[in-house]
């Protein structure tokens, strides 16, 4: 049997900013794929590379902003494609559900408008036809009111009910990709699983292949296929969900997993990460992870760990992948875990 080709693939992916201070490296080196109705999940702590990562295979990158590398979808590299290109591609073939909704939605536009205007530009819809697409949408993403919520403005409607929104923007044109960056922040935890639901509804029935940004892994324990950590823009660990949650191999991961409260264990078991993220102008030396890993050596401290294979499956860049079992690791993941 065959294996698919990827939908997306980066391959030695980088992003760089040049500031006043120096140059900031952002992202470095990714190879990463993404398979037709696969979830993948990208976690890491803030300013880890996973939002950037992503805004720029959308071509959403500030303008002192530098990519190399490729970003292959369906065939096509498109960091070698001009912005009427990337138009062709966005909203059509891959959609992007941003971390906050008012940022993504036009607030002196109805719901409607805003809704329909995805039809009517990307697949020449009419205005009646695509209004009416829309308010289907609404109610497939769990828009109560979806008759009289369509016809109001933004700031009408509540923080759930602005990111079904957004949700249902990204899904009109039936995408092949849709890339949701935090979708559950700031939303409450009946919300969030109303709507990790509904990604997961998605994927299996429409086959749309979904990349969850998030820094918590918690929320990506039942629906995720694949697990992508990074640190310091960098891929540290690539496994099947419950692979990493099981038995994670690198201590950052490790340590992200301990981090999260569990209803199953007492709240001293959960254990913040030491430290600081790295400066990505002035990255430290080897293991950029080093600084706050209880198990660095010398090795660490010198030479930076490759990413690749330490067991069928799973990519760790760790000179000693799974030293925490030997401290107790986090527990195996159970069905609460990503409550």
């Amino acid at each position: 049997m065959t294996t698919p080709a990827p939908l997306l693939a980066l391959s030695d992916y980088a992003i760089r900013f040049a500031t006043p201070d120096g140059t900031v490296k952002a992202v470095n080196g990714l190879d990463l794929t993404v398979a037709p109705g696969e979830t993948v999940a990208v976690v890491g702590e803030s300013g880890s590379g996973k939002s950037q990562t992503f805004n720029g295979v959308f071509g959403l990158l500030a303008r002192n902003a530098e990519t190399s590398g490729e970003a292959v979808f369906e065939g096509r590299d498109l960091l070698a494609m001009s912005q009427k290109e990337l138009d062709t591609v966005r909203g059509d073939h891959m959609a992007m559900v941003f971390q906050d909704p008012m940022t993504a939605l036009n607030p002196a536009m109805k719901i409607k408008h805003q809704l329909a205007e995805t039809l009517t530009v990307h697949k020449r819809v009419k205005r009646r036809a695509a209004e009416a697409e829309a308010l289907k949408m609404l109610k497939k993403v769990g828009i109560p009111e979806a008759e009289r919520r369509i016809d109001q403005y933004p700031h009408e409607l509540s923080g759930g009910m602005r990111q079904r929104v957004v949700i249902a923007m990204a899904l009109l044109c039936r995408p092949k990709l849709i890339v949701a960056d935090e979708p559950t922040t700031a939303l409450d935890v009946t919300i969030q699983a109303q709507i990790l639901d509904l990604f997961r509804d998605l994927t299996s029935e429409a086959g749309t292949a979904l990349v969850l940004i998030t820094h918590d892994l918690g929320v990506v324990a039942g629906i995720a296929d694949k697990v992508v950590v990074m640190y310091a823009g960098r891929i540290v660990e690539e496994a099947g969900v419950d692979q990493l949650f099981a038995r994670p191999a690198m201590p950052y991961t490790a340590a992200l997993i301990r981090s999260i409260p569990r209803v199953d264990r007492e709240a001293e078991a959960v254990e913040p990460i030491g430290g600081r993220p790295p400066d990505l102008i002035h990255p430290p030396t080897g293991c950029a992870f080093h600084p706050r890993c209880r198990f660095a050596e010398d090795r660490c401290r010198r030479e930076r760990p490759p990413l690749e294979a330490v067991e069928p499956g799973r990519r760790a860049a760790c000179w000693f992948p799974f030293v925490d079992d030997a401290a107790g690791g986090p527990a195996p993941r159970t069905e609460t875990a990503g409550a």
